[in-house]
């Protein structure tokens, strides 16, 4: 997993409520355990008309957006089924950070199991960055894992909290795999100390 400590990139604002992981990575994208490619399935229903042909109203679709690094959501996101094909289509896609209210819970972990950043903070503090992201290109907003703040094209900061647990394994680039290695002297002790026992 690629180590987290500051993100800067264009902020796509995407103001809708209660986006579910089938709104971000429709159920005919969920046949593969792998974690590529997915990128081109991410809102696919939104992104996408019905002959195939980019619909054009859809945020990502417009040019200041489509290298977008953080997304700025509105209220609930993530919720639904536990699909974590969704954290991988938005990685996929370029996007490290997430930015809501509130999200769904099985999303919000597997977020951090997969590299992803998704900060909570207040209405006020969203519709500020709501704002901040609406300038298109120069929408540009800084994520400062470090010091916990987000920082505007205009210099505006917004403080966020963090499990100190969720940050040092963003920060180290720690998923479950890698949480088990740094342990692997003290397992490969045990595993050691059972071959000594014939009746192990």
């Amino acid at each position: 997993m690629d180590k987290f400590t500051t993100l800067e990139g264009v902020a796509a604002p995407l103001k809708i409520i209660n986006v579910d992981t089938d709104m971000i990575i429709p159920k005919q994208y969920l046949k593969t355990i792998k974690r590529t490619g997915l990128g081109k399935g991410l809102f696919s229903e939104q992104r996408y008309k019905d002959d195939g042909s980019e619909n054009p109203d859809f945020v990502l679709n417009q040019p200041a957006y489509r290298t977008a690094k953080v997304l700025v959501a509105g209220d609930n996101f993530g919720c639904g089924s536990s699909r974590e094909h969704a954290p991988w289509a938005l990685l996929d896609f370029g996007i490290r950070c997430v930015i809501s209210t509130s999200f769904g819970d099985i999303f919000y972990n597997n977020c951090f199991k997969n590299g992803i950043l998704p900060i909570r903070v207040s209405q006020e503090d969203l519709d500020k960055l709501f704002d901040d992201a609406e300038r298109g290109a120069n929408a540009t907003l800084t994520i400062d894992l470090p010091n916990q703040e987000i920082r505007g094209p205009d210099g505006g900061k917004v403080k966020f909290e963090i499990d100190p647990f969720r940050k040092h394994c963003l920060m180290n680039g720690l998923d479950d795999i890698g949480l088990t290695m740094e342990k692997k002297n003290s397992i490969d002790a045990y595993e050691a100390k059972l071959k000594e026992r014939a009746w192990a």
